[in-house]
């Protein structure tokens, strides 16, 4: 059985944004613009806890801005604070019902509390408002597999997939789901695919473990 790669993290990753474009000269100090640069630097540099620190800063600057709790949340989930980034989330869809940032999110919190089913429905609802989310059919597919409902998450990563060919976390996904099934040679194939997409160096060892581990099965 797979050692699971965190989607947690790997969904953090592709959710960083930013909010506040860079112009030729910096933003004053003390605005929201100065303290989300801050945060977004540090939430990249994986320093999260002061990540936090500056972003709580910018919302008591700009209290109205949705993706601010977005962002926050994001760096709550990275330090395991999930009723924090649920609650962030929960801020940023009152401000903004529309913003899809916020169900990915959400859903991705929720996954992690194995809180499946509402994770789905935060899935859903960004699928509906937007189609074209490969990392919201990605979440989807997750909560499917630990539901056990293994053709449900193929069919998630093969939509993720079709959306954007290069995103990583699909094809381990669905080769976790394939491996269950005993589809050894679509899950090695997929696992392959993950490696040479892949950016993250713990991740790849993994799935190249994971490649030896059944490939001794095949032999």
């Amino acid at each position: 059985m797979f050692r699971r790669i965190s989607l947690v993290f790997l969904t953090i990753l592709t959710l960083s944004i930013s909010l506040f474009a860079i112009g030729c000269s910096a933003p004053p100090e003390g605005s929201a613009e100065w303290y989300f640069n801050h945060a977004y630097k540090l939430a990249k540099q994986g320093n999260y806890q002061d990540a936090i620190t500056n972003y709580t800063e910018a919302i008591k600057v700009e209290p109205l801005m949705a993706k601010l709790y977005v962002n926050r949340a994001a760096a709550y989930i990275s330090l395991g604070s999930y009723d924090l980034a649920i609650a962030d989330c929960d801020e940023a869809l009152s401000l903004d019902s529309k913003l899809t940032i916020a169900y990915i999110n959400r859903a991705c919190a929720y996954n992690a509390k194995g809180n499946y089913d509402q994770a789905i429905l935060d899935s859903n609802a960004a699928i509906e408002i937007d189609h074209n989310l490969a990392q919201a059919y990605i979440n989807r597919a997750y909560s499917y597999n630990l539901k056990g409902d293994f053709y449900k998450s193929i069919a998630d990563c093969n939509e993720a997939i079709e959306i954007d060919p290069n995103v990583a976390q699909a094809y381990y996904q669905r080769a976790f789901d394939y491996e269950t099934l005993s589809k050894t040679d679509e899950a090695i194939a997929d696992l392959q695919k993950f490696i040479g997409l892949s950016k993250d160096t713990v991740s790849i060892q993994v799935a190249q473990q994971e490649i030896a581990k059944l490939s001794a099965t095949t032999d």
